[in-house]
């Protein structure tokens, strides 16, 4: 740790925690979040939050869909707890804006100046947040646009907003970096994979990935509730081989239709339900050995252990890091390799408008 202005500094930011003492920022519960920048840290003029996806359907049905009780439950807990950190789900997003102030410590080699336009690639639940106003809530996007201030520490991940991409669609791409780059990482050539939630912007960018990890020689299957513009692109563009639907709540039947229309277990299953009491949907179609992987920031990993446990499953369960090596551009460049995608994502994200 450094000095700076009397504070003992840390690179992970534990100097910023209130409460309890000797915290992260992540797991604490109140942040100072105090609108200015110590020596190692970046403050950014906020424009917008990407809340996360189970973050904000919870808020949205606490709320009753209320765009205005949506707004005052996240200033209510920004207040509270100095972030944006679920106290219902533990999850939180991450922001887009502009660079403010760069510590007088911090030296970044990308040659980051006050005014780039960044996302940031960490949770809103580790990031102190000060909200002077909510302007909307776009409730379609999970969006919410403010005016506010928030900071990022010494050891705070971040992407400049590439040109290419309207500030909105590079916002819901980014928000779900980590799921299509693990995604290349587990599959392989001739699985079988399932993903839980396909028709969601995670499961839409983890089904792209999966196909081009796969191959022909391999098959990629999607679970949702309904069909829908979404999951129909998804088959007519080849990244699924067919779609179930079933509620992903109820394991058995998902398993069966899987086992109906697949044939054989899966070698990997990927959760992106944005809802809780997915767990077993996932473990059940998933062959023994085979691997489990969650980026359902809705799951119960003790549901998911004990889950496995109870029905004699011999799986690896995989918790959804929302990080890894370049990330930022596999997410991004899955979109913009891809026209059909990328034009959904325009349509859907782009054109979202105050609800």
């Amino acid at each position: 740790m450094e000095e700076g202005h009397g504070v003992k500094l840390c690179p992970y930011g534990s100097h910023r925690v209130l409460e309890p003492l000797g915290a992260l920022p992540q797991n604490a519960w109140r942040v100072d979040n105090t609108p200015h920048a110590l020596a190692n840290e970046i403050l950014v003029d906020v424009e917008a939050l990407a809340i996360d996806s189970a973050s904000f359907r919870q808020m949205c049905e606490a709320c009753g869909g209320d765009p205005a009780a949506i707004a005052e439950t996240i200033l209510r807990t920004v207040r509270e707890r100095g972030k944006q950190h679920n106290p219902v789900t533990g999850s939180g997003g991450m922001l887009v804006g502009c660079v403010a102030e760069i510590g007088a410590q911090l030296r970044k080699d990308d040659g980051l100046r006050v005014g780039d336009r960044i996302a940031t690639l960490v949770s809103l639940s580790l990031t102190p947040l000060f909200i002077e106003r909510i302007l909307a809530v776009e409730c379609a996007a999970e969006r919410v646009r403010i005016q506010g201030q928030a900071v990022l520490f010494e050891s705070g991940l971040y992407a400049r907003l590439p040109e290419r991409l309207p500030l909105e669609v590079a916002l819901a791409v980014l928000d779900v970096a980590g799921a299509p780059a693990q995604t290349w990482r587990i599959c392989r050539a001739g699985d079988r994979v399932l993903v839980l939630g396909a028709g969601g912007k995670s499961g839409m960018l983890c089904a792209a990935r999966a196909r081009e990890a796969v191959g022909m020689q391999g098959s990629v299957f999607g679970v949702e509730r309904a069909a829908s513009e979404s999951t129909e692109l998804l088959l007519r563009e080849g990244y699924l081989d067919a779609l179930i639907e079933a509620d992903a709540r109820d394991a058995l039947a998902v398993a069966r239709a899987f086992a109906e229309i697949a044939g054989a277990p899966a070698d990997v299953v990927i959760n992106c339900v944005n809802t809780a009491g997915t767990e077993l949907a996932a473990i059940l179609p998933c062959r023994e050995r085979g691997t489990v992987y969650f980026f359902n920031m809705a799951t119960s990993f003790a549901a998911a252990a004990l889950g496995a446990e109870g029905v004699g499953k011999d799986v690896d369960l995989l918790i959804g890091n929302g990080y890894a090596v370049g990330h930022a551009q596999t997410a991004l460049e899955t979109v913009l390799e891809r026209p059909a995608l990328l034009a959904y994502f325009q349509r859907r994200f782009a054109a979202a408008q105050p609800v």
